[in-house]
Formats: structure tokens, sequence, C-alpha cells
């Protein structure tokens, strides 16, 4: 899921897709253990998506601790 998807949610729904994706990450770790995964690079991709929405959320929620890159 692309950034600028995310960024269109907002805060409840972004909670509702963190909760969602976390539930088919733990799946998808019961199925690792069990030996039968389809798609081994969807865990980084699941892991990389559920990072983007918390990196939303605190940004959103502390506007003013925002890091600028500068020189």
């Amino acid at each position: 899921m692309k950034t600028k998807e995310l960024s269109n949610l907002n805060e409840d729904e972004l909670i509702t897709k963190e909760k969602q994706l976390k539930k088919e990450l733990f799946e998808m770790e019961s199925h690792r253990q069990m030996g039968r995964v389809e798609k081994p690079a969807s865990f980084r991709n699941l892991r990389r998506d559920i990072a983007r929405i918390l990196t939303l959320l605190n940004e959103r929620r502390n506007p003013k601790e925002r890091k600028v890159h500068g020189k």
C-alpha cells in the first residue's frame, strides 16, 4: 500500500487498517510455523505497511515534533 493512499485515510481508518494488517501478519506467522508460506516477501511488505501507518499516526499526533531535514 502506498503512502499517498494511506495519507487520504482518517485516524480511525488508519487504526483499523493497522489492526487488520497485524492480524494478517499474525496469521501468516502461524502458517510459517507450519511450513506453508506461499509468498515469503509478503512478510516484509506487511511490516512496512504497518510501519507506514504508525509513522502517519505519529506525525498527525505530534505535528510539532516533525523533524525537517536540512543542510
